[in-house]
């Protein structure tokens, strides 16, 4: 046997059973869904677009595209100028990137994409700029919500996305696109 099947066999050995986790019951205290999860988007520097909705975003993707803009579309019914790639290197240049979001948090203007929605997993962190488009009904009151509705299958990935990029590790002081997008705009459908 290897030292590395003795090591791996010793930790599994070591493991604790698996134990239930808590029931918590968290009761929403939120009368507006939409309206709190607006101002909460807005305190992490993202802008919510109530109006218009696939309209308005496919005018602003022209508008971009117009301008020269690279930008790649994972949302049916919303045209950009790139197509989709296999390889993250291929995606270096990409300025915008149009997602449809699954879920929202109204607590915190979280969104939740999975790796279904995203042609490749880096999409929505090599883009400079970020439209994702969110169906209002799909926004929840709170973290333990949103959990309770999400499933990922074997190999799947998904994340939350609350804001654009930014950082304050460095004198405190905020940086906003400091390793990703540098906006998020939320189309609501």
């Amino acid at each position: 046997m290897s030292s590395k099947h003795d090591i791996l066999n010793a930790l599994k050995s070591a493991a604790i059973a698996p134990q239930a986790m808590p029931v918590i019951k968290v009761a929403p205290r939120i009368d507006d869904l939409v309206g709190q999860f607006e101002a909460s988007l807005n305190t992490v520097a993202g802008t919510l677009h109530r109006e218009g909705g696939l309209a308005k975003l496919q005018a602003q993707v022209d508008e971009q595209i117009a301008q020269g803009m690279q930008i790649i579309s994972m949302l049916d019914g919303i045209k950009g100028n790139r197509e989709v790639t296999d390889t993250a290197h291929q995606l270096r240049d990409i300025d915008y990137a149009v997602i449809p979001g699954d879920l929202g948090v109204a607590e915190n203007g979280a969104i939740w994409v999975n790796n279904k929605n995203l042609g490749h997993r880096v999409t929505p962190f090599i883009c400079e700029n970020l439209f994702l488009v969110l169906e209002a009904k799909t926004i929840v009151a709170n973290m333990h919500q949103a959990a309770s509705k999400l499933t990922l299958d074997s190999g799947e990935f998904g994340t939350f996305i609350a804001g654009p990029s930014k950082t304050a590790d460095i004198e405190q002081a905020l940086v906003v696109g400091a390793h990703g997008a540098c906006s998020l705009n939320v189309y609501l459908v």
